[in-house]
């Protein structure tokens, strides 16, 4: 079929959606399903939200926004994901779904029907995990972008699902996908789909451990075996997934950062490595173990999707990866800045610490469960912490107890300077930002506080 770049402006007619949640995902979902035909009804329960879709029309749907008093004869309610529909308390708006038996979906679930109502056969890879899903993600679309291939991709990380566009037969979606988004899938099929790794996060919405790798599992729901499932060999989570998925008959293939040679896919030599032969040699902008198993993912689903082996080690080589996850920001006086705003949890912080011998570590926010006591491994490469943020006297009792000198600064305008001076005192390597913490209490979001610390940095090398 040619290539579209637009949805039959009639494909959802007739059909009723509720969007709840006008944020990064529900806002373009509402748009899109009533560009699509649909009559949609939508809701924030704040004000800021709501004025997204003020005096916006569509040519074909009907699109309203106002309260739900009720979701009878709706086909579905698109809740945005930070949105909780069980844990830890049902929004009323999801009771009245369940009431209703209307269906709670995810909008990746939504373009998923969308393509195929389209008639395109394009495919669709699904990449989760506790980290690492951005980078792979992103590294997946650049190869197959870069064997000529249409490519699309968003999700959890960059534009929202229902925003991207139609793609022809031999598309790909390219699809981040956070456990929040899995527990709402109905139809959403993957021909290939990773799980990169399991380690406590988003506790308070799933429950437990259990529940949480229970959301996660659901990315291998409706595979068959024609398709492909990449998994982790890291943690016990990852394993038992693993071989639940192989009892259905479903190919898997494992991965590792590590010179592992029971995993499919693993690094040997700097290079990743499948059955003793060399696929590709991950670059300098894919540091670390941790980048070495992202690697491994994206080049294992990248030759499952048909790009030719040949192709992949240019394509690894050419990949500039993505902002805010071990960006280098600036040398000053011999010491690198790198920008790992990303970083919202300890496991995450863990993968850019173990980078590095000699580090001035700025960290901070809004502390996940258990803080940052699992990097007590990495305390003997930190010269110095500066700690920002809500919970920063909580880290600083963890560093307190294992003699790491730290400073509570407040922010990123105090730490920045100071950390430095410590750099260049102490005769550290990188002033290195990975937080191990959420960024709600002073930004918008990681990016934003990815984005000040450059700026900080920049300023200083104006002044070098």
């Amino acid at each position: 079929m040619p290539a579209k770049t637009s949805f039959p402006a009639d494909l959802f007619a007739g059909h009723r959606f509720a969007v709840l949640g006008l944020g990064r995902n529900g806002t373009p979902a509402a748009k899109a399903l009533a560009s699509m035909g649909a009559t949609v009804q939508a809701w924030d329960d704040g004000e800021v939200g709501r004025k997204a879709l003020e005096g916006w029309k569509s040519a074909s749907g009907k699109l309203t926004v106002a309260p739900f008093e009720n979701l009878d004869g709706f086909d579905a309610l698109v809740m945005s994901p930070g949105i909780p529909h069980i844990l830890p308390a049902v929004h009323p708006v999801a009771a009245m779904a369940k009431a209703a038996g209307v269906p709670i979906l995810s909008d990746a679930d939504l373009l998923f029907q969308a393509v195929r109502k389209s008639r395109s056969r394009a495919r669709f890879a699904g990449i989760t995990g506790t980290n690492g899903k951005s980078t792979t993600t992103a590294l997946l679309a650049h190869l197959l972008r870069h064997a000529g291939l249409p490519v699309a991709e968003g999700g959890n990380l960059g534009p929202a699902s229902l925003s991207l566009p139609l793609l022809p037969d031999n598309g790909v979606y390219v699809l981040e996908m956070s456990s929040y988004m899995l527990e709402r899938l109905a139809t959403l099929h993957f021909d290939t789909a990773c799980l990169l790794n399991l380690t406590p996060d988003h506790l308070d919405r799933h429950g437990d451990m259990a529940g949480y790798a229970a959301a996660k599992a659901h990315i291998f729901d409706r595979m068959t075996g024609s398709d492909l499932a990449v998994i982790g060999n890291g943690d016990a989570w990852c394993r038992d997934i693993a071989a639940s998925v192989k009892a259905r008959d479903i190919p898997v293939e494992t991965i590792s950062g590590q010179d592992d040679e029971t995993a499919d896919f693993h690094l040997h030599e700097s290079a990743v490595v499948s059955h003793g032969m060399v696929i590709a040699r991950p670059g300098k902008t894919l540091p670390g173990t941790h980048n070495a198993e992202n690697a491994c993912a994206a080049l294992a689903m990248a030759l499952r999707l048909g790009v030719p082996s040949n192709s992949l080690a240019k394509g690894i080589g050419d990949f500039a990866g993505l902002a805010h996850r071990q960006k280098h920001v600036a040398d000053i006086n011999g010491v690198a800045y790198v920008d790992d705003s990303k970083a919202t949890n300890a496991d995450a912080a863990s993968r850019a610490l173990g980078c590095y011998s000699r580090i001035v570590w700025i960290a901070g926010g809004v502390a996940k469960a258990g803080g940052i006591a699992d990097l007590v491994p990495y305390f003997p490469r930190i010269t110095k912490t500066f700690l920002i943020g809500k919970d920063a006297p909580i880290l600083a009792e963890t560093l307190a107890a294992h003699k790491v000198p730290y400073e509570i600064v407040g922010d990123l305008e105090h730490a920045v300077p100071a950390a430095r001076q410590a750099a260049e005192t102490e005769d550290a390597e990188v002033v290195l930002l990975s937080p191990a913490c959420a960024s709600f209490d002073q930004f918008p979001g990681f990016e934003a506080r990815g984005l000040r610390f450059a700026e900080l940095v920049n300023a200083l090398k104006d002044h070098a």
